[in-house]
């Protein structure tokens, strides 16, 4: 599958680069990043120079869809569709931690939402059937995330994340179907 550029009002989604392999580093140096994601810990500049040359791949194989977030021209995080190829996927994404709370996860992984669930003819999306969101238990900003974009509560995965560590945790997951209101709906573990 050839790369797709997505752009909203403030973000251009497009392939990470070379370029990106320096802010990428950075960004995966954050506590938050290592803890809630699968990336390794301790990160490496090679492993961001790996993850570059991977999600290009990914493209090509038509398994996965990776893009970086950037506004101005400058990195902010990660957004993409993963574990494709049965008519659905999975949404991850991870911010940058000066890019967090201004708005941009949201929109980005709203544009690449709307991209997977758009009729595959012509290339303009995916048609997906279902995309799903995981993520470890506790990882309350991503939740909330996953609800402003519409996704429904689902339940708990006990110990169904496996970190690049070795460690297991446990997952909260949601879906959401192409039709469904995206109106936030009530989540259990985001009450009160």
């Amino acid at each position: 599958m050839r790369p797709v550029t997505l752009h909203t009002d403030r973000l251009e989604l497009s392939v990470p680069t070379a370029g990106d392999v320096d802010a990428i580093f950075a960004a995966c140096q954050d506590p938050e990043v290592q803890r809630y994601t699968t990336v390794p810990t301790p990160y490496r500049r090679a492993h961001a120079e790996g993850f570059v040359e991977k999600a290009a791949a990914w493209w090509d194989a038509g398994t996965e869809t990776t893009w970086a977030v950037r506004r101005d021209g400058m990195l902010s995080g990660m957004v993409g569709l993963h574990r494709l190829g049965r008519g659905d996927g999975e949404l991850g994404y991870w911010m940058a931690p000066d890019a967090r709370g201004r708005g941009f996860l949201t929109e980005a992984a709203r544009a690449v939402v709307d991209w997977g669930f758009s009729p595959a003819e012509g290339e303009r999306g995916l048609g997906l059937a279902r995309i799903e969101w995981r993520a470890v238990a506790g990882n309350i900003a991503s939740a909330r995330a996953a609800r402003a974009l519409g996704f429904r509560y689902e339940g708990l995965l006990r110990q169904a994340l496996l970190h690049s560590s070795g460690r297991r945790d446990d997952a909260w997951i949601a879906g959401l179907l192409p039709g469904d209101d995206r109106t936030p709906q009530e989540w259990p573990v985001l009450a009160g």
